[in-house]
């Protein structure tokens, strides 16, 4: 299969793989040459690739999309972090990729009262003209 990494500032990788390993919001799973195109949303974790030589590569990946058509693997994440000390790249994971900084946080909090104010509005709109 042909593995490619995109990430927002470019592509992270892009190399032939047996098979990936990826987990979603019900656990992992693993795609082989053969199977069926799939479609998954991603979830902060390890992701893990085999090469055709036979070693095994980790990457610490941000929720994301993966796309598998026909050879063809894609995966569109907003971060990641390859590394091959599975410990350190766990602690990645727990530490950068899980945790929304307090910033973030924020603008997620004035995002959604955006959209209930929002979605309000509409509301009344609609009930004016009956």
């Amino acid at each position: 299969m042909d593995l490619k990494i995109l990430l927002p500032a470019g592509v992270l990788l892009e190399e032939e793989v047996a098979k990936v390993t990826a987990e979603a919001e019900n656990g992992f799973f693993t795609m082989l040459p053969r199977h069926i195109d799939f479609v998954s949303a991603l979830v902060p974790g390890i992701f893990s690739y085999l090469t055709l030589d036979g070693k095994e590569h980790f990457i610490a990946l941000d929720e994301g999309v993966i796309v598998k058509q026909g050879e063809q693997v894609y995966v569109s994440a907003a971060r990641a972090v390859p590394g091959d000390d599975l410990e350190h790249l766990d602690a990645t994971v727990e530490n950068e990729l899980k945790v929304l900084d307090e910033s973030e946080k924020k603008a997620r909090t004035v995002m959604s009262r955006l959209e209930v104010d929002t979605l309000r509005r509409f509301t009344r709109l609609g009930g004016e003209r009956s």
